[in-house]
């Protein structure tokens, strides 16, 4: 693929000699465990690296500094204790507004911790506040109509992806070693794929469920975290299993290392658009399955797992939640929401889906039964590989909400073609960065299984991780 030429004056990070180190969030854990760190140490280090890298960046919605500060003091029990983080602008958690990204939403402090906040927290991390996100989550890229957009620290001039965009550039840039993120048609994957991380989408029902996800007629949203290593991701989901199992899974339990089985891998390189997948991208997965064929697994061609309605269905059923956002947005975000400061985006997909209204029990007929047709892929294969998203980072401007709607919803459909099926099934999807364009930027590349399948996704990721060591920001 060839030698990145990133420019490093485009290139940003926090990396440097203090109490967080280089560390994933699993070392850092283990330090403060030990008392070789305090976790008020830790604190500090990671508010000094934010306040270094987001005046560029911009992924912090909000500040919870002294919040932060009082928590590290005494530091409670749990996977990740004392480990400083932030969660994603659209849960909520007692005392911190939730604006969901949207100048529409009149953020106020929520009264309690939401039911997924409870078992995130639980972990024992630090929270020093809230990432930013795009409106709503719907765009593939954390842009506004009248706001900075948050910054890629790979080239601050490309995106960071989306929805969880300020998580991964914090993650991706050293600030913090591990960030919360949810993925409601590949958010994140998505800002995994542009920034470089690991970002695991889990089956659906594997956590305990958000508010939106309990309201929505398909539940579509994954909750999970963006790192820098597959041992925090695993971390993560053991310890939120033993907060809450479903009882209707296969557990994941400790995941610590390469699974011994080999495995029959698909491999699917362009999507259902009918628009094929660019050459670096390409690359990038077929250089990923002649490494899985190295290590020992089976790698062949597989069909497109889902038809090509598929795309007509999804973008119709997030056209009526940005409808349900624009009629009883009152209702959902409290009083003071103002409808006329919704952005382009949302008002264009509530318009879309206006004229195709009629069409709503046939579409939710069929997004409930595509766990059925994509769950066949699987009858052939153990995972499926893939491209995240059918293209490079794109820069930013690009998938902007200022771009003209229809402009815009093609580009997002031909975008992240890949990721709404994990979404729509129910199934999960691992995010890794195997690859890099000639910029320098991170090109991510996806495993996906059927339903329950985390763990066989975990193993191999282990595999390919000690096979082929992510890029460093700071070594690049």
């Amino acid at each position: 693929m060839g030698t990145p030429t990133n420019d490093p004056r485009q290139r940003l990070h926090a990396f440097t000699d203090d109490a967080l180190g280089a560390d994933d969030a699993t070392a850092l854990a283990e330090r403060i465990r030990r008392g070789d760190l305090s976790a008020t140490d830790a604190t500090e280090a990671a508010i000094e690296r934010i306040g270094r890298v987001d005046p560029v960046l911009q992924a912090v919605a909000w500040e919870a500094w002294d919040r932060a500060r009082g928590e590290a003091a005494r530091p409670g029990r749990g996977a990740f204790a004392g480990v400083p983080t932030l969660i994603k602008d659209n849960i909520d958690v007692a005392g911190l507004p939730s604006g969901h990204g949207a100048r529409a939403v009149r953020s106020r402090p929520a009264d309690k911790d939401s039911d997924f906040a409870r078992q995130f927290l639980d972990q024992g991390f630090t929270l020093l506040g809230k990432s930013r996100l795009p409106d709503f989550g719907f765009s593939a890229s954390t842009e506004f109509m009248d706001q900075p957009p948050t910054r890629n620290p790979w080239h601050t001039d490309y995106s960071s992806g989306a929805s969880s965009g300020g998580a991964a550039a914090l993650v991706a840039a050293g600030a913090l070693p591990i960030a919360h993120g949810n993925d409601g048609g590949g958010s994140i994957r998505i800002p995994a794929a542009c920034c470089g991380l690991v970002g695991l989408k889990p089956t659906r029902g594997r956590l305990v469920k958000s508010e939106a996800s309990q309201a929505l007629p398909v539940d579509l949203i994954g909750e999970g975290v963006l790192t820098r290593s597959v041992r925090d991701t695993a971390r993560f989901f053991a310890a939120a299993e033993r907060y809450y199992r479903n009882p209707k899974l296969p557990a994941i339990g400790e995941v610590t290392g390469p699974g011994k089985r080999r495995l029959k891998v698909g491999l699917v390189v362009d999507s259902i658009t009918g628009r094929a997948t660019d050459a670096a991208t390409r690359g990038a997965v077929e250089d990923a399955a002649r490494l899985l064929a190295d290590l020992g697994h089976h790698v062949e061609q597989a069909p497109i797992p889902l038809k090509p309605s598929f795309i007509d269905d999804f973008v119709t059923y997030y056209g009526m939640m940005a409808f349900m956002v624009r009629t009883f947005g009152h209702r959902l975000f409290g009083p003071g929401f103002d409808r006329a400061r919704l952005d382009d985006l949302t008002q264009g997909l509530a318009g879309h889906y206006r004229k195709r209204m009629l069409k709503t029990p046939a579409v939710l007929y069929r997004l409930r039964r595509s766990w059925r047709e994509y769950a066949r892929a699987f009858e052939n294969y153990d995972v499926v590989l893939s491209p995240v998203l059918a293209h490079t980072t794109p820069k930013l401007g690009y998938l902007s909400p200022t771009q003209p709607f229809e402009t815009l919803i093609e580009r997002l459909i031909h975008y992240a073609s890949f990721t709404p099926a994990n979404n729509a099934s129910g199934s999960p999807a691992i995010s890794l960065p195997l690859g890099a364009t000639a910029e320098g930027l991170p090109i991510g590349v996806q495993l996906a299984a059927v339903q329950g399948g985390e763990r066989t996704l975990l193993e191999l990721a282990y595999e390919v991780e000690a096979a082929r060591p992510w890029r460093r920001i700071q070594d690049a």
